[in-house]
C-alpha cells in the first residue's frame, strides 16, 4: 500500500484547454494514463495537490474525474489556483457520489492515514504583501495547522501535501512554514511551478524539511513515490 504523489494534470477533456500547446506537454494525456499503470497499484494512494482540471464548474469537469477515477488507487484531491470548479465539500462530495466517482475524495481541514504515515495539505499561497492575500495566507496556515491536529492524534509520521511552494526565488511563506515546523514536518510535496520557474525553486531542503515539486511536467507526468 504505496503512497504517491502527483499534481497539476491541467485536464480539460470536456473543455477546450489542451495544455498540448505548451512545450513538453505533448499527448500529456495519454502519457499520464500509461505512466500511472504503471507504478500505481489498486490499493496504493495518490495525493494531488491542486490544478486537476481546467473545467469551472463541477459539470465541466465532469470528464477529467472520470479519467482520475478510472486510474488505479484512490485519490485525495487538493485544492489549486486553476481548480475553479471547486464548491462547498457537500456538493462535491455529492457529486461525486451521483457520478460514482469512488475512488476521489478530497483532503480539506482533513488528514488521511496511509498505512505508517498521515497524509495532511491545504492550497497554501504566495507570498504577497497585500491585504487580501494576508488574509488568504493566515486562512490556509490556519487549514493546515487543522490538518496537522488531526495528524498529530494519530501519532503517525505527517507530510505535507501543498498546491503552492512554501518557499520559493529567496522567499519564505513564514505563516505556512511556521506551522511546518512547529508540528515536527520534515517532507513536504508541492506542485504550482511549471517550465522555467522551476529553476527559482530550493532543491532538496530547506531548514531541515525536505521540498519536493510534483508538478505533472516536471516528474516526467508520473506519479512520485513518497513512501512505500
Amino acid at each position: 500500500m504505496a503512497l504517491f504523489a502527483i499534481s497539476d494534470l491541467h485536464l480539460s477533456l470536456s473543455s477546450d484547454k489542451p495544455m498540448d500547446v505548451f512545450t513538453g506537454w505533448q499527448n500529456y494525456v495519454e502519457r499520464i494514463r500509461a505512466n500511472w499503470v504503471k507504478v500505481v497499484k489498486p490499493d496504493d494512494t495518490v495525493i494531488l495537490p491542486g490544478d486537476l482540471s481546467w473545467g469551472l464548474k463541477l459539470e465541466e469537469a465532469k470528464a477529467d474525474f472520470e479519467f482520475i477515477n478510472n486510474l488505479p488507487g484512490k485519490k485525495y484531491i487538493i485544492k489549486g489556483n486553476h481548480d475553479y470548479w471547486w464548491t462547498t465539500m457537500r456538493k462535491m462530495k455529492n457529486f461525486f457520489e451521483k457520478n460514482g466517482f469512488d475512488t476521489l475524495d478530497f483532503i480539506h481541514n482533513s488528514a488521511v492515514t496511509v498505512g505508517s504515515v498521515c497524509a495532511c495539505g491545504t492550497r497554501g499561497w504566495f507570498f504577497d504583501d497585500t491585504e487580501s492575500s494576508q488574509k488568504l495566507i493566515l486562512r490556509e496556515a490556519g487549514r493546515l495547522e487543522t490538518s496537522l491536529k488531526i495528524a498529530a492524534d494519530t501519532g503517525l509520521e505527517p507530510i505535507v501535501f501543498l498546491h503552492y511552494p512554501p518557499v520559493y526565488g529567496g522567499q519564505v511563506c513564514h505563516e505556512i512554514f511556521d506551522v511546518i515546523k512547529k508540528y515536527g514536518v520534515n517532507r513536504v510535496y508541492y506542485g504550482h511551478i511549471h517550465g522555467e520557474n522551476a529553476a527559482k525553486l530550493t532543491v532538496g531542503s530547506y531548514e531541515g524539511v525536505k521540498l519536493r515539486l510534483v508538478s505533472c511536467d516536471q516528474v516526467g507526468f508520473t506519479p512520485v513515490l513518497v513512501e512505500r
